[in-house]
């Protein structure tokens, strides 16, 4: 496939009512199309690791999620354990209470997990349907204080998820100094590849099958 664009997505699960036969398939399907790893929920991320040995997919999970309303102590444990059981890849949930507050805090918290996570990847999501523009770009640069490797956009939990916007801002306030993940509400095809020309380095979306299938039949359709 054209710029092998499975390279660049987290295929995520985190469902409340997620069931074990549910990630099977999620890693049946990782497997299949090579996307760069799933994200599921803690209490499935070490069933989740026995499923991918060797496969090749990375395993992404969550911290302080959906909220981001725990504390550093507890998002740092919460990390610790999540590596324990086999997670490569950490999406944390900014304390977006405390950044309105512009409490330097939120920079120790970030700092505090990445240490934890050393080389493993640690994305934080700043919730951007809770900022306003201004917001989004300080967020992006305490990110970048906090030594994270990406920002991310939302849960998917919120009002709404990225925004093409969104990623505009980000962009420019990231000045190449940190990677960009968007995510909440990636549907089509036509949304994924909006985000990937906007220059986002990894998307994150429960539709990946389907966007897959559509941008195989759009690649079909050029070649005709």
């Amino acid at each position: 496939m054209k710029l092998e664009y499975n390279r660049i997505i987290d295929s995520t699960l985190l469902k409340a009512d997620t069931l074990p036969h549910e990630i099977d398939a999620l890693c049946a399907d990782a497997h299949k199309y090579q996307f760069y790893a799933v994200c599921v929920n803690p209490s499935y991320v070490r069933y989740a690791k026995n499923i991918l040995k060797g496969t090749g997919v990375k395993l992404c999970t969550v911290v302080g999620f959906p909220l981001g309303q725990t504390t550093q102590r507890q998002k740092v444990y919460e990390t610790k354990i999540a590596i324990k059981e086999g997670a490569d890849e950490i999406d944390m949930v900014m304390n977006i209470a405390e950044f309105k507050k512009r409490c330097a805090c939120v920079i120790s918290e970030i700092r505090a997990v990445k240490k934890v996570c050393g080389k493993r990847t640690l994305k934080v999501i700043i919730e951007t349907a809770l900022l306003n523009q201004d917001e989004i770009r300080d967020a992006v640069n305490v990110c970048i204080d906090g030594n994270a490797d990406f920002v991310k956009t939302s849960t998917g939990f919120s009002m709404r998820g990225a925004s093409l916007e969104d990623i505009t801002i980000m962009r420019e306030a990231s000045g190449n100094l940190i990677k960009i993940k968007a995510s909440g509400g990636v549907q089509t095809a036509q949304q994924f590849l909006d985000f990937f020309n906007a220059g986002v380095s990894r998307i994150g979306t429960s539709n990946a099958v389907k966007i897959m299938e559509e941008l195989h039949k759009l690649e079909s359709h050029e070649h005709r």
